[in-house]
């Protein structure tokens, strides 16, 4: 079955959907994305991720090419079933008639989106890496530019791993692709929102789950040392959910499996989804 996707007003075949050469995000990465859940058909919290997107192009100094509207109007003929599944957008400064690096005037912007399967979630829990942070220093912008991202969580991949864990100045920051969260002394605890840590929107229902059940959670820096002597260290991801991390460069976290405070939240979550399925 042919894939369709959205792209500049557009539904067409995915082997139709073409570029110019000249596109900002082809030639200088000069955009943002965002990648929504999409749960029996439904997309998984749409406000905030849209109002994410609309703080990327803040961010970026672009406005939103479409209304709320027209976002749900396109996710609707993307998404096919009620499988899980993920929706992709990207929003480019669009292409205008020579390169340079200042804005372009009177360029409509690039617009793209397609819908794909979630992948299983391990169970099991994966491992992970430590790396120093080589980002920039705006990574609350999603923003396209993410090499990288791409050179650390391969860095991971080579080493065996599901993801490299970025550390800048003594401090666990997030994961290559992925917020962070440790449980320290029973507290579940995750870096501060900040310009060095994308805000994350699994992070926030993390959160807001742990809270709402009387879990104790903190927003606070994680050092190094702490992170390696947490019993429980997770990554959360819209595609990954709550994942735990049950291998820390080659050394067991806690007992080497998925700790009770990650079994309870995970709970939470997939609660959290079913109710979405069911349309509560």
């Amino acid at each position: 079955m042919t894939q369709i996707v959205y792209l500049n007003g557009d539904f067409l075949p995915i082997e139709s959907a073409k570029i110019s050469v000249l596109d900002r995000g082809f030639l200088f990465g000069d955009g943002v994305y965002e990648v929504i859940p999409v749960y029996g058909g439904k997309p998984f919290r749409l406000a905030e991720h849209l109002q994410r997107l609309e703080n990327s192009l803040e961010g970026i100094r672009m406005e939103s090419p479409l209304a709320t509207s027209d976002w749900e109007a396109i996710f609707a003929r993307l998404v096919d079933g009620t499988e899980d599944q993920s929706i992709y957008l990207q929003v480019t400064r669009g292409a205008p008639p020579k390169r340079d690096h200042a804005f372009p005037k009177n360029t409509p912007p690039t617009v793209f989106a397609m819908c794909t399967p979630i992948a299983p979630i391990p169970a099991s829990g994966v491992c992970a890496i430590t790396v120093p942070d080589i980002r920039w220093q705006w990574c609350h912008i999603k923003a396209i530019t993410l090499l990288a991202n791409v050179l650390q969580r391969q860095q991971a991949v080579d080493a065996g791993c599901a993801e490299a864990i970025l550390v800048r100045d003594g401090q666990a920051i997030e994961g290559a692709a992925s917020n962070l969260f440790v449980v320290s002394g029973g507290t579940i605890v995750t870096p501060p929102k900040g310009n060095d840590i994308l805000p994350g929107i699994t992070r926030d229902l993390t959160v807001e789950i742990a809270h709402a059940n009387g879990i104790p959670c903190e927003e606070r820096p994680i050092s190094l040392n702490e992170l390696r002597a947490a019993s429980e260290v997770w990554v959360t991801s819209s595609t990954r959910e709550i994942l735990p991390v049950v291998m820390l460069d080659q050394s067991p976290v806690g007992d080497g499996a998925p700790g009770p405070v990650w079994q309870r939240m995970n709970s939470l979550y997939q609660e959290h989804k079913l109710r979405l399925r069911q349309g509560l």
